[in-house]
Parts: C-alpha cells; sequence; structure tokens
C-alpha cells in the first residue's frame, strides 16, 4: 500500500486518474502493437465523430463531457494530423463543423478489431465482484442527481448548524 490508496475516499479522484493514466498508457501500447499511430487521448472525439458524422465544436464538447477549451486543444491535435477538418456551418457562419477526414475514416477503420481485443481485455478487468463498470454508472447517476459539491456544501451548512446548537 501507499500512502494515496491509505487515503481511501479522499484520494478516489487521484486513484481513478491513475488508473485511467495507466490504461491509456496500455492502450498506447496496444494501438503501437497493431502499427496504429494514435493517441488515446484522441478516442473521444474521434469516436463521437464516427458515430455522428458531423457536429459543431459545442455538440461534440457536450458528447464527450470536455470544456470547450479541452476540446478545441484536442481538434487543433487533430486537425494537425489531419484525421478531422472543419468548416463553416451555412446556416450560422460564427459555427464550425467538425467531420472525420478521409485519412480519419480509415484510421477509425484500422482500429476497429483493436478495439475488440480492448473490449475484451478490459471486460477481464472490470468484471470483478463489484463490477467496476457498474459501479462507475451508479457514481454517475448519482452525481447528475446532486454533484460532489453540491453535496459538500450540504454538509459543510448541516455543520454550521450543528456548530451553533
Amino acid at each position: 500500500m501507499n500512502v494515496i490508496n491509505d487515503l481511501g475516499l479522499l484520494a478516489i479522484a487521484t486513484r481513478l486518474q491513475r488508473l485511467a493514466e495507466q490504461m491509456r498508457k496500455d492502450g498506447l501500447l496496444i494501438y503501437k502493437a497493431h502499427g496504429i499511430d494514435f493517441e488515446p487521448k484522441w478516442f473521444p472525439v474521434m469516436y463521437t465523430l464516427h458515430v455522428k458524422h458531423v457536429l459543431s465544436i459545442v455538440e461534440l464538447s457536450a458528447e464527450i463531457g470536455y470544456s470547450h477549451p479541452s476540446t478545441i486543444s484536442l481538434l487543433k491535435e487533430l486537425e494537425k494530423q489531419k484525421l478531422v477538418k472543419s468548416k463553416k456551418d451555412k446556416a450560422d457562419e460564427r459555427k464550425r463543423l467538425i467531420q472525420l477526414t478521409e485519412k480519419g475514416q480509415e484510421l477509425i477503420n484500422q482500429m476497429k478489431p483493436v478495439w475488440q481485443i480492448m473490449i475484451t481485455a478490459t471486460a477481464q478487468l472490470t468484471e470483478t465482484k463489484n463490477n467496476l463498470m457498474k459501479a462507475l454508472e451508479e457514481v454517475e447517476q448519482q452525481m447528475e442527481l446532486q454533484s460532489f459539491y453540491q453535496r459538500a456544501k450540504v454538509i459543510m451548512a448541516a455543520n454550521r448548524t450543528n456548530d451553533k446548537i
């Protein structure tokens, strides 16, 4: 064990981030083993554009659950790699529409068999007694009802009330 693991709930975000980083590193190794030059951080944008075809930056940000600046940063990297392209929306000149390039679509087709391998390997990791995927879904649903911050505010208010008694 280490200090972070010993902290329990106080370090949950750190442990989730650590797990995500390890999975991204291993994902990169899996792509490389299949001769695919792909950064796992690009996955949410690439996959979403594969499914939705054309989206504005705002729509794409909402779909992947990233901030607008984070989405733009990823799009700049993907444009530099010539995997996505943008065009102005004819209905609203201020809006940029994003879609995969032909190179991006070819890359998706290369990755599809690799994703099946990744799904199988991830299932082996997560299908534990407590099933991580089910637990994540439950926590996400709880956060939609009331965020971590909102819950902390209620607790802080209750503590202030108890201090006055």
